[in-house]
């Protein structure tokens, strides 16, 4: 009796539909992913421990399962920075960064629709388009 092979299971979705945004959501759309990006993208966070202390709240075994995620989906890179200690940062990739208008659009979203959200200063959302501008 031949044995059964187990293959590993993809996290990369398949898609519900052929609609851009359902496939956007399909890719990223748990908050916990876009706020790892946005962590990497606006306030230069790259360790675990980085992203683990974001206001939100994180639980630890979400953060190691999100972060997974993004590598494999191609979000962001895996880098190791201490081998002996076993240490790696996250740093965003082209895919990633090409999000970064749709988040400052979700933040100037919130700012108007939402009560009590933080609005950021122009400036930072200038500083960003800039910054992401394709």
């Amino acid at each position: 009796m031949a044995a059964a092979r187990k293959t590993k299971k993809s996290s990369i979705p398949t898609p519900r539909s052929r609609c851009g945004i359902s496939g956007t959501l399909d890719m990223v759309g748990d908050p916990w992913s876009l706020l790892i990006i946005r962590d990497m993208l606006f306030q230069n966070k790259h360790r675990y421990q980085e992203f683990l202390a974001s206001a939100e709240g994180i639980s630890t075994n979400i953060l190691a399962d999100r972060l997974k995620k993004l590598v494999e989906r191609g979000f962001a890179e895996k880098i190791c920075v201490d081998k002996a200690r076993g240490r790696f940062e996250y740093h965003p990739t082209i895919k990633a960064r090409a999000l970064a208008p749709m988040l400052v659009e979700m933040i100037r979203w919130s700012n108007r629709f939402m009560d009590d959200t933080i609005e950021p200063p122009a400036a930072f959302l200038e500083k960003i388009r800039s910054r992401f501008a394709a």
